[in-house]
């Protein structure tokens, strides 16, 4: 399988779902609501033990008041300096993992937070109150409320600021050398956590999801990871008479409109033969990042287990 567009084309690419006239107003009112935040929280030991790190179920409370859980995975040595943390982000329903992928960052020398996002498959709580279908997935979750507040994602992608913000002030983390990394949705929510969050140094983005979503729309979305968009259209507006109304809504909550924030170096992992998270949403975002920024790609692989990518991952986080 080839990817719909050419490398080089893809290089090119800038999107083409829109941006909201008052898209920058919109965050900066999220990050105040961030702002008022705590950064308090809640460990306790986790059922899983190893000799090489300390592990923690970490709880705190997001905006709206929904309780947040982690997993918390600390080297075992307390003597030892500060050292560099990663925040942790999971794929389109999933949880926050295994605590033993976890463990071999802290082998390292490197603290690790993985956040569960609201409502899917960890322990996170979704109290998110909207108006209007919740029908087929949280890319729609808040679509038809008359307050644009209420988008799902708007509350998950502060989340990740949060998580971030909450790793920084450990007291054996050293604010100044901090990362994130995911796959997939975990993908998106690293671009959003590197967007809100400027000290994050390090994003390592694996194919992300979350991006340009009328061109993901055009294209084969059925069998994608936006296919609630196909669904939704289908159920509540057949004749397309908002389709304009919904992709600018969707577009307070796409991460190509926020890459342009990001501060961090970026290394982005991306497989050209992606039927998911096309390569052509996932490019729309790259290619507004302005910060230093590589890409690795995987010219014959789609959506899936990529070889040698958990030790690259590794190894570029160790240079934090």
């Amino acid at each position: 399988m080839t990817s719909e567009r050419s490398l080089t084309q893809l290089k090119a690419y800038e999107g083409s779902s829109p941006k909201p006239a008052d898209f920058d107003s919109f965050w900066e009112r999220a990050l105040r609501d961030l702002d008022a935040q705590t950064l308090d929280y809640e460990l306790v030991p986790a059922e899983f033990t190893s000799e090489l790190a300390e592990c923690f179920h970490l709880y705190f409370t997001g905006v709206g008041g929904a309780k947040v859980h982690c997993k918390y995975v600390r080297p075992k040595k307390a003597e030892q300096a500060k050292g560099p943390g990663v925040v942790m982000f999971h794929g389109y329903s999933c949880d926050s993992g295994d605590w033993m992928e976890k463990v071999a960052y802290a082998a390292h020398g490197i603290s690790v937070l993985a956040m569960d996002c609201r409502g899917q498959g960890g322990l996170s709580e979704d109290n998110l109150t909207v108006q209007g279908t919740t029908i087929r997935g949280h890319i729609i979750r808040g679509i038809d409320d008359p307050d644009p507040d209420k988008l799902y994602y708007r509350n998950v992608f502060l989340d990740t600021a949060q998580t971030a913000r909450i790793l920084m002030n450990m007291p054996e983390v050293d604010s100044e050398r901090a990362g994130a990394f995911g796959l997939s949705q975990g993908g998106a929510l690293t671009v959003a956590c590197a967007a809100l969050e400027p000290r994050i140094r390090l994003a390592v983005p694996v194919y992300p999801f979350l991006s340009d979503y009328k061109r993901a729309w055009e294209l084969d979305i059925t069998t994608s990871a936006y296919e609630e968009i196909h669904y939704y259209f289908r159920f509540f507006d057949p004749h397309h008479e908002r389709e304009v109304a919904i992709f600018n809504r969707l577009g307070y909550i796409d991460i190509q409109n926020l890459a342009g924030r990001i501060q961090a170096k970026v290394l982005w992992v991306t497989g050209l033969a992606d039927t998911v998270c096309p390569p052509s949403t996932q490019f729309a975002a790259y290619n507004k990042i302005t910060a230093t920024k590589e890409l690795m790609v995987y010219h014959e692989y789609g959506h899936e287990y990529l070889p040698y990518l958990s030790d690259r991952a590794l190894q570029t986080f160790m240079t934090l």
